[in-house]
């Protein structure tokens, strides 16, 4: 960690800890300036700018915060935790613009999925095989087409959500409620060592933080704000992944759920949030139709922030007419398929210079549009 990193990294935990102040009210104040240091520095304007209330102005000026601060900035350090803050160009807009965003995360893995475009998918512990089934089974699609999967790493349909994303390009992210060098649930340890590997871990609970009941609702609020939408796949009437459904609803997401037989407990959660307007869904085609119109947008951003390399020449053969609607992007991914049998994904993003989302994204558009076809192996022709 640079020094400036550290700076920033400390002026979060002194916002965090100071009583009294919330999310809500520490995005206000870090929107108002371009990093935590800055906003720490200029804390005698925060009342006068409308940005707290005067019991908050008082206990920051008192540095009540600082105790907790300087124990949880120690701790970290001395653990080598790696912190995404606020003003880090990598800190996601989506996540930034929910109501109550966390002010950094520690985090282990590859943190670049954080850019990508992600389906939450939660359930229940305790759940049925066929709830284990579908979970996998949509996840593992949704993942080969180039969706992040994200879950809160418990066992059941958590688990089984994030093995399967890591089976595709699109691999999985985790969210804990617990500090990140704690190990929970000890069921999940493979996971773990998994998630970190080949997907991404993150929390935004300090070091030795126990995974206590009231740490995860905010648990939830991380899952759902990551993602372009949240696909239920197996709960009780009464269940944890329902608070992440209304969570997902209060931030302007997707919803999804899986139907299940009447009469069993596991299903009646999914039933009701489908009563209740939630989007049915059976297979992972359904979940990328309803997204296509977000996935679109995503795909325009990644052209903005990463232009292109001219593409490879193709092969010597009378290509295909590309339709006369492609984007840049999908009509240069159309150019290098057109005239061979296959490509594997990662001859694509060679052939084009791309960075991997972005080859995913294309590749998602163009499926929809039946204008591509995957093969086993992550290998890809024209449709």
């Amino acid at each position: 960690m640079s020094p400036d990193q550290s700076k920033e990294f400390f002026a979060c935990l002194a916002v965090r800890h100071t009583p009294g102040i919330g999310p809500k009210t520490w995005k206000a104040v870090l929107e108002a300036f371009d990093g935590a240091y800055q906003a720490v520095q200029a804390a005698g304007s925060w009342l006068g700018r409308g940005l707290v209330n005067k019991g908050q102005a008082r206990a920051f000026q008192d540095q009540s915060w600082r105790p907790a601060a300087e124990q949880e900035y120690r701790a970290a350090r001395a653990k080598g935790m790696a912190v995404l803050t606020w003003s880090d160009p990598d800190y996601p807009d989506r996540l930034r613009h929910i109501p109550d965003p966390p002010a950094f995360l520690y985090y282990c893995g590859d943190l670049s999925l954080l850019l990508n475009p992600c389906l939450a998918v939660v359930g229940a512990r305790h759940c049925s095989g066929q709830g284990l089934e579908a979970a996998a089974r949509i996840s593992a699609e949704l993942s080969a087409a180039g969706l992040t999967i994200v879950s809160g790493m418990a066992c059941g349909i958590d688990r089984q959500a994030h093995l399967a994303g890591l089976s595709g390009i699109g691999r999985s992210i985790g969210v804990l409620g617990a500090g990140l060098d704690v190990n929970y649930p000890a069921g999940n340890a493979d996971l773990r060592r998994d998630m970190e590997e080949k997907g991404l871990v993150v929390t935004e609970f300090g070091p030795g933080i126990r995974p206590e009941a009231g740490n995860f609702p905010f648990r939830n609020r991380i899952i759902s704000g990551l993602s372009l939408g949240v696909l239920v796949a197996e709960a009780a009437e009464r269940s944890g992944s329902l608070i992440t459904a209304r969570l997902a609803g209060d931030q302007g997401r997707e919803v999804f759920a899986l139907p299940g037989p009447p009469g069993r407990p596991e299903s009646g959660g999914c039933n009701r949030l489908i009563k209740d307007g939630a989007c049915l869904v059976e297979t992972a085609e359904d979940v990328l139709r309803a997204l296509a119109p977000q996935l679109g947008r995503e795909l325009a951003l990644l052209r903005a922030a990463a232009p292109s390399a001219p593409p490879q020449a193709p092969a010597v053969r009378t290509p295909p007419q590309a339709p006369a609607d492609l984007s840049p992007a999908e009509a240069e991914l159309f150019a290098i398929l057109a005239g061979r049998d296959k490509m594997h994904i990662d001859s694509l993003g060679r052939s084009l210079g791309w960075e991997a989302r972005k080859v995913s994204g294309t590749v998602v558009m163009l499926e929809m549009r039946g204008l591509v076809r995957q093969w086993p192996g992550m290998y890809y022709s024209l449709g």
